[in-house]
């Protein structure tokens, strides 16, 4: 008899305004894990884009879990999800929690939330450039300039703008870690525009690790396949919510727990003499590269 799968979740049909919230979505997303960690990131200072919810909480959540300070730099639209994620990481882990709203999509922000992070901690060991939107079409005619450079914006300048900013803070041993996807590798036929910026980052990931590497500052990427985050009932029907990660090998979505120990490792000293790779959270699916 074939064994249940307990990370499999009914998804009820939901929909969400963009950027979607995290409280409001059905089932809840799972963000941690129980058990302690082996302070393997401790006494660190990590900077979190949208780590309000998602994948971003998950990995702020593991990053106090492991002994690092967190700043979150998230929408202020998503207030209530920053609260409660600053308030579990107070609470459960004794760590700081730094909250930082600010609009990514202009590098006077990028610049400012720096600024502010910088006032508390005079130097950054890793910067997670997790930010990022995506809006379904059915044809390339759909897409239209104005969401073309708001995809692009988002997800691929504000990498850009955050880490020029951050890098006079960061020293030999520190790490930056971006959020591409597996439509980098596979594509999507309704995801062109945030497709071609998950490769821009893919290609952004590589060469700044190249460029880096005489510096001792490592660079390295995580691919995610379908994860439960609010970004689902925020961009897809309610139909397609219902069926999310099910086309995997696994025939499941990924919970944003099982995301996050990606970003720890290669945010540790584990991953010392890995730079420029991407790994893949998929659920199974074979990509090249």
């Amino acid at each position: 008899m074939q064994k249940s799968n307990p990370k499999k979740a009914v998804f009820k049909p939901q929909k969400q305004k963009q950027p979607g919230l995290e409280h409001k979505m059905s089932p809840l997303p799972e963000f941690f894990v129980p058990e302690p960690g082996c302070e393997k990131l401790h006494g660190k200072n990590c900077i979190i884009t949208v780590g309000d919810s998602g994948i971003g909480r998950a990995v702020a959540v593991a990053f106090a879990r492991e002994g690092a300070n967190v700043s979150i730099i998230y929408l202020k639209a998503e207030q209530e999800d920053a609260e409660f994620t600053r308030q579990f990481i107070r609470e459960t882990y004794d760590r700081e929690c730094l909250l930082v709203p600010a609009d990514l999509s202009k590098e006077a922000n990028c610049i400012k939330a720096v600024s502010k992070i910088k006032a508390l901690y005079k130097t950054i060991d890793v910067l997670v450039n997790n930010a990022g939107v995506h809006y379904p079409v059915e044809s390339l005619e759909e897409i239209t300039t104005e969401q073309l450079t708001e995809t692009f914006t988002v997800n691929v300048f504000a990498q850009f703008w955050l880490t020029k900013a951050v890098l006079p803070l960061m020293r030999k041993g520190s790490s930056i870690i971006n959020t591409t996807s597996v439509t980098a590798y596979r594509g999507s036929g309704g995801l062109i525009d945030y497709s071609a910026t998950k490769g821009a980052i893919v290609s952004f990931t590589r060469s700044l690790s190249a460029n880096l590497a005489d510096k001792g500052i490592r660079v390295n990427g995580v691919a995610p396949g379908p994860i439960w985050t609010p970004l689902i009932p925020a961009s897809f029907d309610k139909k397609k919510v219902t069926t999310h990660g099910t086309d995997t090998p696994l025939k499941r979505a990924g919970q944003p727990n099982e995301v996050a120990p990606a970003y720890v490792f290669l945010a540790c000293d584990d991953a010392s003499y890995i730079t420029g790779q991407i790994i893949h959270v998929n659920g199974g699916e074979i990509v090249n590269g």
